[in-house]
């Protein structure tokens, strides 16, 4: 096999990337030591770089990607719906793409007789959660219920209403000064008396609160810390029974990442508002969802244009491109039996993941479904192990992502049982060359 042109090289597709994008997360002056890979193309479960380098997507691009990359089925729906039209807006009208879509959810999300507002990403689903939450007790007179109660070690999104949610971290503690001062934060996933811990907070402040917001079962970019199904339905019923209403953030859990459609569905919980996102249209497009029962939405009920309007809305919300995909991909969970495959491969990831919580060098191991959390255990700080593990496992042909000193593992739904061999393998073999 000949060289590869120095136009082609990755080198030169870095220095590009360099010089004119900005990458989220990323300190953009390490950028080009880091090696990043830089994706020309994807086959099924696998990225190739420019230079033909095959790595086995085991982070779903984000969480993102359900069935795989270029699924046939799903780049028709594209093609068919760009026949028709590409975008129009939803600001007082409607178009059929939308529809069809909300017609096919509907019985898929565990709320009541629900509703659909369309956004692009998961913090913005959120967000909307957050307004909806505030101004459903507004309309109904009951003006004092403007705080949340939401859980320690919380991720909610990267918008300043989903950022008071979330707990410090990852850099964030700079923007303190923008969060709003309405959040009431107990201990998360990871303390053992969390559920004790959220029920006093609930009785002591239920009088003030619009809304609770949990993530079900598990806390994902927090480190894959996962919560006892039967805890968190104690607690979201609780709620109810106080009249406080639960808003379920499932932007990542949501799309049968824990086993079931929806992480809710495992705790037998039906919130009132749900936010959902990434997997939504299958990776394809930035799709996101705010799902609000009929008895939330009926509160805002009232004159064209009067003061229970929900005046919020985004210019790409409710995309026809978009929700073309998220229709066929809903389809395909059900005439590929997706979530049986979830389940043999989850039980398959952790019985292969069991070996590496008796290594010194592990602290942890951590799953639910097809999400899964090693916890490094370095002797100091300033080591980077997470880092330099998921660069070790790039070595390897395998895309993992780092949470701290957690490595995040997330394989794509569809992923054979060969292939989460090989995650695991060259995830052992990573912390071996780093750890150990």
């Amino acid at each position: 096999m000949g060289c590869r042109s120095e136009a082609t090289s990755v080198v030169t597709w870095v220095r590009r990337d360099r010089r004119r994008v900005w990458h989220g997360f990323t300190q953009m002056a390490a950028y080009e030591e880091t090696r990043p890979v830089m994706v020309e193309r994807a086959e099924g479960r696998e990225l190739i770089d420019v230079e033909g380098r095959r790595y086995l997507d085991a982070i779903s691009s984000l969480w993102v990607t359900t069935l795989g990359h270029r699924v046939p089925e799903l780049d028709q729906a594209l093609v068919d719906q760009v026949g028709k039209v590409a975008h129009s807006t939803l600001l007082g009208n409607g178009n059929t793409a939308v529809v069809e879509l909300a017609e096919d959810l509907a019985p898929v999300v565990p709320v009541s007789d629900p509703r659909f507002l369309f956004a692009s990403d998961g913090a913005s689903a959120v967000e909307q959660a957050l307004k909806i939450a505030f101004q459903y007790w507004w309309n109904l007179g009951e003006k004092s219920r403007s705080r949340y109660l939401v859980l320690g070690d919380a991720y909610h999104g990267d918008t300043v209403g989903s950022l008071s949610l979330g707990a410090s971290g990852f850099g964030t503690d700079l923007f303190d000064p923008l969060r709003f001062p309405g959040v009431v934060r107990t201990p998360g996933y990871r303390h053992v008396g969390w559920r004790s811990a959220a029920l006093e907070a609930l009785e002591a402040s239920s009088d003030s609160l619009a809304a609770v917001v949990i993530e079900p079962v598990v806390q994902g970019a927090a480190g894959m810390y996962v919560a006892s199904p039967e805890d968190v339905r104690t607690f979201a019923e609780a709620c109810q029974r106080a009249g406080v209403l639960v808003i379920c953030d499932e932007v990542a859990t949501g799309f049968g990442r824990t086993g079931r459609m929806f992480a809710s569905e495992l705790c037998g919980i039906a919130p009132d508002i749900m936010s959902i996102g990434k997997g939504l249209a299958g990776g394809y497009l930035p799709m996101s969802a705010t799902v609000a029962s009929a008895a939330v939405a009926a509160a805002f009920d009232g004159d064209d244009l009067g003061p229970r309007t929900f005046y919020h809305g985004h210019s790409f919300g409710g995309n026809a491109l978009a929700a073309a995909v998220a229709r066929r991909h809903l389809a395909l969970f059900h005439d590929w039996d997706v979530l049986a495959n979830v389940a043999a491969r989850a039980a398959q990831l952790q019985e292969l993941l069991g070996p590496l919580a008796g290594l010194d060098s592990v602290a942890e191991v951590r799953s639910c479904g097809l999400m899964a959390g090693i916890e490094l255990a370095p002797p100091k700080p300033g080591l980077r192990w997470g880092r330099r593990v998921c660069a070790a496992a790039v070595e390897g042909g395998v895309l993992l992502r780092p949470l701290g000193d957690v490595v995040a593992v997330v394989p794509i739904l569809t992923s054979t049982s060969s292939e989460i061999e090989r995650i695991v393998a060259v995830l052992a073999e990573s912390i071996e060359r780093v750890c150990l």
